[in-house]
């Protein structure tokens, strides 16, 4: 592991410029990612978080390259505690699901189903924070598509959270909801 750069990520805060500029390291020099992405997927390291803000932005940019590390980061999802990480993840998995929508094959049907059940989990999770939510049902959305049973399901449990939660979730749950009787109906 590059222990300089691990120290630059340990070192790291949420700003936005800090995380472009730790991401832009990664995308000019893609030696870094393996190191990057064994921060990110080591979820007892106490920086885990702060390399998946870190991998978000990398991937936002250039998902390809999350193609060699997708067997290990769907296994690893079920893992992830830390709200700054889920957030990041989750988001990163809206990315890969959406680009296996316009390029099917990117991800395995098993990867498909670790991420699904990752997406309901915190979609379910009582404690989560919405923007995690928001990422969750976008992607299931996205799976549900091709998926049949998926849209039932997910109606179901954002019709039944609805109204327990802030605007920022009635928000994105109203969204999918009329997506999804939209999609229904055509």
């Amino acid at each position: 592991m590059n222990s300089i750069f691990y120290n630059r990520v340990a070192a790291s805060t949420a700003h936005r410029a800090i995380r472009d500029e730790l991401s832009g390291m990664v995308l000019q020099d893609t030696m870094l990612l393996p190191c990057l992405m064994e921060i990110a997927l080591n979820t007892e390291d106490k920086n885990h978080h702060k390399a998946c803000w870190i991998a978000e932005l990398v991937f936002e940019a250039n998902l390809q390259l999350l193609e060699p590390y997708l067997s290990d980061f769907c296994k690893t999802l079920s893992s992830y505690k830390h709200e700054g990480a889920i957030r990041s993840i989750s988001k990163i998995c809206l990315f890969a699901v959406s680009s296996n929508q316009k390029q099917p094959g990117l991800l395995t049907p098993e990867q498909l189903q670790q991420i699904t059940e990752a997406c309901f989990d915190w979609l379910i999770d009582p404690d989560g924070k919405v923007a995690a939510k928001a990422y969750a049902m976008r992607a299931l959305y996205i799976i549900g598509k091709k998926q049949e049973w998926i849209y039932p399901e997910l109606s179901q449990i954002l019709s039944q959270d609805f109204p327990q939660h802030t605007a920022a979730y009635k928000s994105a749950a109203k969204d999918i909801l009329r997506k999804i009787a939209r999609q229904q109906s055509s």
